[in-house]
């Protein structure tokens, strides 16, 4: 299980890559989110993708990927980013996906109110991707059995019934919606449900028990629904509690490895906390541009205490990914926050109480961050005695051939994540 302890874009993709490269993986068990993801991959050659449905392991022969359930799939992007990969010398990605029939769409009607409502909120804004796929899990739990989900996509006229039902809802609610006429998109969805081989749960049973396969997570845990920082969240559960639910139905509970992605800096794209941000870096990320829903992306020093929280909110992981260690030793003055002027510090609560996270916001808007000590020369030994869990994985710059196990004496005794047990998906010795 790949999981973000930030507020995404620690490099969940080429970790996952790694791990598609480095062992016979079957597939790619992508959630949760949609195609608001975006994994960037980066081969030796210079091919470059950005996943945002299909798994990141695609460009890794006969590696499938499973949309599971808690995914919200939207066909359209799901076709767009199947004739990138194509370009980019992958034909067949289409022909190795598979999607769970109980997973909810996101439509042009979705993506246009997300728009509409974020536009509304003028100055506070919270970030979103403005794809819609918030808007289509909020539809979904206020009508869980009229919401337009990817089975219905070889049912064309349940299809157009509950697109027209959701059509004229959010524009009773929201005005005239910038979205196509329904009858419009209908024949898009009708060749996504003959191109792509849409499976019950039991699918998923099957492949779990059958080899190895990767849980690749969306998003951050500091922007879960549950415990990141409301309202600059997202709509989805970004803990390891949906890919442990999955491997529970398939009688495989606690079965897999927990890896925790961060990176030598903590980044986050949009507004919200971020208590060691800090302009001064200089830094800049050619995958996550300043865009127009987002806005821009900001840099801060490792912040050990937002981190510490996501670790505990995600229910802690085995092993620790640190990605970007090429940042080290180009000058820049890279610190670690241990503590924060605000002295109650981070502890997650039980999930459902937005006014205790939003009051939880409001305290780190206010608070600033406290470095006690320079630069660390060991990055990975500072991460690990910051945290408390081992760094088994570094990386270095963007490709699989940047990455590397983290093996040696220190690790000896701390239950670290050996080589065999990363290969094997088994838990640490």
């Amino acid at each position: 299980m790949v999981v973000d302890l930030g507020y995404g874009d620690a490099g969940k993709g080429t970790v996952v890559d790694w791990l598609c490269a480095t062992r016979p993986v079957r597939t790619v068990v992508r959630f949760n989110g949609g195609a608001q993801a975006a994994h960037n991959v980066v081969l030796r050659d210079g091919r470059h993708h950005t996943f945002a449905q299909f798994g990141a392991g695609t460009f890794r022969p006969g590696v499938r990927t499973h949309l599971s359930r808690h995914v919200v799939v939207d066909p359209l992007a799901l076709a767009a980013e199947a004739d990138h990969l194509a370009a980019v010398g992958v034909p067949d990605a289409l022909d190795r996906l598979t999607v769970d029939g109980a997973a909810l769409l996101a439509t042009p009607y979705h993506r246009a109110a997300n728009r509409a409502r974020e536009l509304a909120r003028g100055a506070d804004r919270h970030g979103s991707c403005g794809l819609g796929v918030g808007e289509a899990v909020a539809y979904g739990l206020a009508h869980p059995d009229q919401a337009p989900r990817v089975a219905d996509c070889r049912s064309p006229e349940l299809l157009r019934r509950r697109l027209t039902v959701l059509r004229d809802r959010l524009s009773a609610e929201l005005g005239p919606l910038d979205a196509p006429p329904v009858a419009d998109c209908l024949p898009a969805y009708r060749a996504f449900a003959e191109r792509v081989e849409i499976v019950d749960r039991s699918w998923l049973v099957a492949e779990l028990r059958a080899g190895t396969c990767v849980f690749e997570g969306a998003q951050g845990v500091l922007l879960d629904e549950w415990h990141g920082f409301h309202p600059y969240t997202t709509w989805s559960t970004t803990t390891a509690a949906n890919a442990e639910a999955l491997l529970a139905e398939a009688g495989l509970a606690g079965s897999a490895t927990r890896l925790g992605v961060l990176r030598t800096v903590t980044t986050r794209h949009g507004p919200g906390p971020l208590v060691t941000e800090d302009p001064a870096l200089g830094l800049t990320d050619p995958h996550n541009p300043t865009n127009p829903w987002q806005g821009r992306f900001r840099f801060g020093h490792f912040d050990a205490v937002a981190h510490a929280y996501a670790l505990a909110a995600a229910g802690g992981v085995d092993g620790l990914a640190l990605t970007h260690l090429d940042l080290v030793g180009q000058g820049l003055d890279l610190r670690i926050c241990h503590r924060y002027t605000d002295p109650d510090g981070l502890a997650p609560g039980p999930p459902g109480d937005l006014d205790r996270q939003a009051a939880l916001t409001t305290r780190l808007l206010r608070a600033r961050p406290v470095y006690d000590a320079p630069s660390p020369v060991d990055w990975p030994t500072a991460v690990e005695q910051a945290l408390g869990v081992p760094v088994v994985l570094t990386s270095h710059g963007p490709t699989a051939e940047d990455k590397a196990v983290r093996l040696d004496a220190n690790h000896a005794g701390r239950g670290a994540v050996t080589r065999s047990t990363v290969a094997t998906g088994g838990r640490p010795h």
